[in-house]
């Protein structure tokens, strides 16, 4: 496969710890071959093979290349499609020497591709193979804000699809932010991307940096936070600041300084600042707020600026065309794509999360036990201590509340069976997800069902967890792949009689 091994990979997260701090005994297994095209879809995480990738991108070609300097840029992003399922691909091919070292890279790509959230352009793989490193992302067919912004042929973009992209970029920012990744490396106007439906999204490749010098703005200066230029790190404060200038390009529809920007804003001038392109299309007080946020952002001082909260409470009650589709508003042809069916006769299992029948689920769940589970630990006899015995009754304890329903005493005593580390159970990640579901808490619903894929890789009961948690995030692309990809796993296991 290539020289990044699971041996590398730090053991997953508890969901629950926001320090970053892992349960111990965690681990990370690598999908067997094959698996790997599965990732195509946008929800699993993998390790490519660079024969993939080579045969994906027609071997790099230059004809694939999408990054807006092409072949002179110092990363370079080819689009490409996997054999295997026909699916659209973004590869982004470091220079040679960008990771010398593996393992720290296949940690950090592992780190962003648990992240999935429809305001990202998502992370779905990387590959490790000699100096080659490459990371491999959800593929948007509809260019950058940039593109539509600076560039365009057929039309400017209207004022309420602005404001739309201003939301849902804050948004993909506060996410990573809650889930512990709020730094993001060189946000600009060429790292938002419109996907199939015209939706814009916040590339996932900012979250890792360019590369081992640790630069993080390859930009002109101009547009750079002051705190950066002084001490060489980017922050949270610094991520604020860049998101800034993304709304000054949106207000002006032009790359201004931000220096230059904001001695418009001290005088007043916001019909100067404005872009004529919108020809007066727009509300002068929803521009006010918005240039206002933005003057906030652009602060010289960090501790002045808002944070990514604050963002999304600002440009929510603007946005005013809620029922207006993107690609209408972006003036794209509407992708047609027919509902994601799985080639497979789904189960009693992926009947019920086809329909969303979490009731049904916890029945099949009871029933199951844990029978697939086995194999999965084994202690010896030195090892079942008085910890152990806590552990197992933290457990017990847990299925009883399963069992009768109670789902927050479940997920607490599910988590201190988790905490403890000492084994890892398949099934108790898949009973807590669907507890967290039962709560209405989708985002920790999908960790622990792809915490169940790590333990144990081609369960379908996994993947099925995992559709259902995608579909509650209105992830609908993604949760039919998922289901697919569940359906054909069980399919296989039946062949061969397990």
């Amino acid at each position: 496969m290539g020289c990044c091994s699971s041996a590398f990979l730090k053991p997953e997260p508890n969901p629950d710890e926001k320090d970053g701090s892992t349960a111990a005994g965690g681990r990370l297994s690598q999908p067997s071959n094959g698996s790997a095209d599965a990732a195509g879809g946008a929800t699993a995480f993998s390790e490519f093979s660079l024969a993939d990738l080579r045969a994906a991108t027609d071997n790099f070609s230059s004809d694939h290349i999408v990054s807006e300097s092409g072949e002179k840029a110092p990363n370079v992003v080819y689009k490409g499609r996997l054999q295997s399922s026909c699916r659209w691909i973004a590869v982004k091919k470091f220079t040679k020497l960008a990771w010398p070292e593996p393992k720290q890279f296949a940690e950090e790509a592992w780190g962003v591709g648990k992240l999935r959230h429809k305001r990202l352009a998502n992370l779905i793989g990387y590959c490790c193979d000699g100096d080659e490193r490459l990371l491999v992302a959800e593929y948007m067919p509809n260019d950058t804000l940039a593109k539509h912004l600076f560039h365009w042929e057929n039309q400017t973009i209207e004022w309420a699809m602005r404001l739309r992209v201003a939301l849902y970029i804050a948004e993909a920012l506060d996410y990573c932010s809650r889930e512990g990744h709020p730094l993001y490396h060189d946000l600009n106007a060429y790292r938002v991307l419109f996907d199939e439906n015209g939706d814009p999204r916040l590339s996932c490749f900012g979250l890792m940096k360019n590369s081992r010098d640790g630069k993080s703005y390859s930009t002109n200066l101009a547009y750079t936070p002051p705190e950066y230029l002084r001490n060489g790190r980017v922050t949270p404060e610094s991520v604020v600041f860049s998101f800034g200038t993304v709304l000054l390009d949106l207000l002006s529809g032009k790359h201004i300084p931000p220096s230059h920007a904001l001695d418009m804003i001290r005088g007043k001038n916001i019909l100067l600042l404005m872009d004529s392109h919108l020809e007066g299309n727009f509300s002068t007080e929803e521009a006010t707020v918005v240039l206002d946020l933005a003057s906030r952002c652009l602060q010289d001082e960090p501790r002045s600026r808002p944070n990514s909260k604050d963002l999304v409470a600002t440009l929510a009650p603007l946005q005013n065309k809620p029922d207006v589709p993107s690609y209408v508003m972006l003036g794209i042809p509407k992708h047609e794509e027919a509902p994601p069916t799985p080639p497979h006769q789904l189960s009693p299992m992926g009947d019920a999360c086809s329909r969303i029948d979490l009731t049904a689920i916890h029945e099949i769940l009871v029933r199951a036990h844990y029978k697939d589970d086995e194999g999965t630990n084994e202690l010896s006899f030195q090892e079942w201590t008085q910890q152990i015995r806590d552990m197992l009754e933290s457990r017990k304890r847990g299925d009883l509340a399963f069992r009768d329903k109670d789902f927050r005493t479940a997920i607490d005593c599910y988590s201190q069976f988790i905490d403890v580390g000492t084994m890892i159970s398949p099934t108790v990640f898949a009973r807590r997800s669907l507890c967290y579901m039962m709560c209405d808490q989708p985002d920790a619903a999908l960790r622990d069902a792809m915490q169940a894929q790590c333990v144990y890789p081609d369960w379908s009961t996994a993947f099925y967890m995992q559709a259902v948690a995608l579909a509650k995030l209105d992830m609908q692309k993604d949760a039919g792949d998922m289901l697919s990809e569940a359906a054909a796993l069980e399919e296989k296991r039946q062949k061969c009689g397990k």
